[in-house]
């Protein structure tokens, strides 16, 4: 007699708060264990994606038709198409993986494996969105809309370059605060439609509300910093004012910003809810 086979299908209930707990804890071992090529290569891509995502806002936020708030919830809406190509396609990024100290505070990963796989994907995430700023450079993407992109991309460089440095670290905190949960409820779900719906309104919201992503950065500031090299920028910016000195001081206070946003406010206040008594 023929044995039946039955196959069953994978279950798409989400996982509970703590169940995404001890998943984002086993990931911050996986992350530090990765060889240096691979995970290097997956932080260049995660910069190219977070970088295109940047690349079709700017499109967007360049157009002085819109009216301001539709404008930018829509660029927000659009800038999505980074964290979804992150969350799905897989990637390692810089903002996400703040909240590896979950992992260090339960002393399952020395506090040194965090620093070192901080340091290896931020620099992978920049060289990858430095590719991208020389595509969208020689794609001569600034002329579109009669120069209104370009002249926007600038604008928007150096007013992150010129922002008080207390406003740009509390922004800091508040997108990465928003990043990570996003990021985190991608970590509940079992389907691609899932891990899409569950980023698109926190990352959506940082954007519309102007915070700051250090990665995305890593386009928007060396973007206008070349585009205003070349001489381009809006009435009332001098060119020579949005250069990547301004993009230093902006990552001086974006980068901790960002390590308080995901590291404390999402990854310890999960820690501690969930795992501290078990550690």
């Amino acid at each position: 007699m023929q044995e039946e086979i039955v196959v069953k299908a994978p279950t798409t209930e989400a996982l509970t708060p703590a169940q995404i707990t001890q998943k984002a804890e086993d990931l911050g071992v996986i992350k530090t264990e990765m060889s240096f090529g691979r995970s290097f290569a997956l932080s260049i891509m995660a910069g190219a994606f977070i970088a295109m995502g940047a690349m079709f806002f700017s499109l967007v936020v360049g157009d002085p038709a819109l009216p301001f708030a539709i404008q930018r919830v829509l660029g927000g809406f659009l800038f999505c198409l980074g964290l979804i190509l992150v969350v799905v396609a897989g990637a390692e990024l810089f903002t996400g993986n703040t909240m590896i100290v979950m992992t260090a505070a339960s002393k399952r990963i020395k506090w040194s494996a965090v620093w070192k796989n901080w340091i290896v994907v931020f620099f992978g995430n920049f060289l990858g969105a430095l590719v991208i700023v020389g595509l969208v450079f020689l794609s001569d993407m600034s002329a579109m809309n009669g120069g209104q992109v370009g002249q926007t991309m600038v604008s928007v460089a150096a007013g992150k370059m010129h922002a008080d440095w207390l406003v740009l670290f509390a922004k800091g905190i508040m997108c990465n605060f928003l990043v990570c949960l996003g990021v985190w409820m991608a970590y509940a779900s079992k389907t691609v439609t899932d891990k899409i719906l569950a980023v698109v309104f926190p990352i959506t919201a940082f954007v519309a509300c102007g915070f700051e992503h250090c990665v995305a950065n890593m386009f928007f500031l060396p973007m206008g910093a070349l585009l205003a090299s070349c001489g381009i920028a809006p009435a009332g910016i001098d060119p020579a004012s949005v250069n990547m000195l301004g993009a230093l001081y902006n990552w001086s206070a974006t980068v901790p910003g960002n390590i308080v946003g995901g590291a404390l406010m999402v990854g310890m206040m999960y820690w501690f809810i969930y795992r501290k008594k078990k550690n």
